[in-house]
């Protein structure tokens, strides 16, 4: 029986996944740290990795991230050269269109305005625009960015969409490749990030970037914190070229008390919850890979960490 071995920073995360596997596949063998079974270990299912922990286990053939993203490998620089798969759920899918969905109402629709008014016993109608003439751009048309277009579009705002390579979704103008990011980013009126986080668009959330932004536009993180330069997010707010930010994502969850962003003007926090994925669905897909190491099948949801896809 293939042991699959749970590699965490965080004891919470290490405790949901044991309980997940014992509740829905107790027949999966698991291993933890300081275990003997971890020495035959072939598979670590990860989240943030401790420094060391990929690199000490010497039957691994496959490291799993129980996540969409895989980026938190880079946690431990000892992660050999296996096969490398991700999470992918229609459910997690359909949770990041509605938070999505969520955010382009907020912003279209004036509603950051109107939060504000109310604490101020202020009575003012903002100014109220078709969706068709509000300007949104997807950056990142993957499973997750390609299926937050399209319900954009549906909903009938003008959307644009920005991938590294051609994409064709309908009814969405698709920009592809470096050459073709500063168009795409020019007049949105809301830019949301749904990018994997890679040495290539690490601080993508810059001064610069915003600057190409239509006056008063709004921003959407979903991506990971590594993609937002903060210092140049609070200026843009200050100076009123942006006009409001919603993050999901942080460089460090929880996002410290004492961090500016908790009380700039303009920026919403929410705490990691655009989706998430049910950690049934999560050790079913990774005990789905662990069985093919035995078959020899292809694995499901393979990705390069170089890329993030």
């Amino acid at each position: 029986m293939t042991v699959v071995a749970l590699l965490s920073r965080d004891p919470a995360i290490i405790s949901l996944l044991s309980k997940a596997f014992a509740e829905t596949l107790p027949q999966v063998r698991v291993a933890l740290e300081g275990e003997a079974a971890l020495a035959d270990a072939q598979v670590a299912a990860c989240w943030y990795p401790p420094p060391g922990s990929l690199g000490a286990l010497p039957k691994l053939r496959l490291v799993h991230s129980i996540a969409a993203g895989v980026d938190h490998l880079e946690n431990d620089p000892t992660c050999p050269d296996v096969p490398v798969c991700r999470v992918v759920d229609p459910a997690h899918r359909r949770g990041m269109v509605e938070y999505v969905r969520w955010a382009a109402l907020h912003y279209h629709r004036c509603f950051d305005q109107i939060l504000v008014q109310q604490r101020d016993l202020c009575w003012l109608r903002p100014a109220q625009r078709p969706a068709a003439a509000y300007r949104v751009g997807v950056m990142g048309l993957g499973k997750l960015g390609a299926a937050v277009a399209s319900d954009l579009a549906d909903a009938g705002y003008d959307v644009r969409g920005w991938a590294r390579g051609a994409k064709d979704i309908v009814n969405v103008e698709v920009f592809s490749g470096d050459a073709a990011f500063v168009p795409f980013l020019e007049g949105l009126d809301l830019l949301i990030n749904l990018l994997p986080l890679t040495a290539h668009t690490r601080g993508i959330f810059c001064a610069a970037n915003f600057a190409r932004l239509a006056r008063g536009a709004a921003v959407v993180n979903c991506g990971r914190g590594g993609h937002l330069l903060a210092e140049d997010l609070i200026a843009a707010l200050a100076s009123g070229q942006l006009g409001g930010a919603l993050l999901d994502v942080f460089e460090t969850e929880p996002l410290p008390t004492t961090h500016p962003l908790w009380t700039t003007p303009g920026v919403t926090i929410t705490p990691h919850m655009a989706s998430v994925t049910t950690p049934s669905a999560i050790v079913r897909q990774i005990a789905e890979n662990a069985r093919r190491i035995d078959t020899g099948e292809a694995f499901l949801n393979l990705v390069d960490p170089k890329t993030g896809y």
